[in-house]
């Protein structure tokens, strides 16, 4: 199971940091995403990092606002996200896949097997 927090309502210009907590064993092992999806919208990739840390991967509408890291003794994942915008505002969901993929595969939801149930940011302006 994947259980995230942090999130919560800012306004524009400032900074939230979400976490993202999975139950279970081999957490090392499994490459791990943030996905966001706003009202009305399909769902977009926004990071991923893999398993152990080693490469990471941002969609092109982060441009050094967010910092994906993850802390494997504690199995969790973090989204440090600074410079927020209204058009962040979405539900932010993380994502785990067993076979750690690389590079742009990072960004394909579909090699992401278990998610979490989302948590909501809301930037105001």
């Amino acid at each position: 199971q994947l259980q995230a927090s942090g999130g919560g309502l800012v306004q524009a210009g400032g900074s939230l940091r979400l976490s993202c907590t999975a139950s279970g064993r081999a957490f090392a092992s499994y490459g791990m995403g943030w996905f966001r999806q706003a009202p009305g919208k399909e769902r977009e990739f926004v990071s991923a990092i893999s398993g152990n840390g080693g490469t990471i991967y941002y969609a092109t509408f982060v441009k050094g606002r967010f910092t994906i890291s993850r802390d494997n003794a504690k199995n969790t994942v973090y989204l440090m996200m600074n410079s927020l915008k209204p058009e962040d505002t979405a539900v932010y969901t993380c994502a785990a896949s067993p076979s750690d993929p690389i590079g742009q595969l990072m960004g394909n939801s579909q090699v992401y097997d278990y998610w979490g149930q989302g948590t909501q940011v809301t930037v105001s302006s």
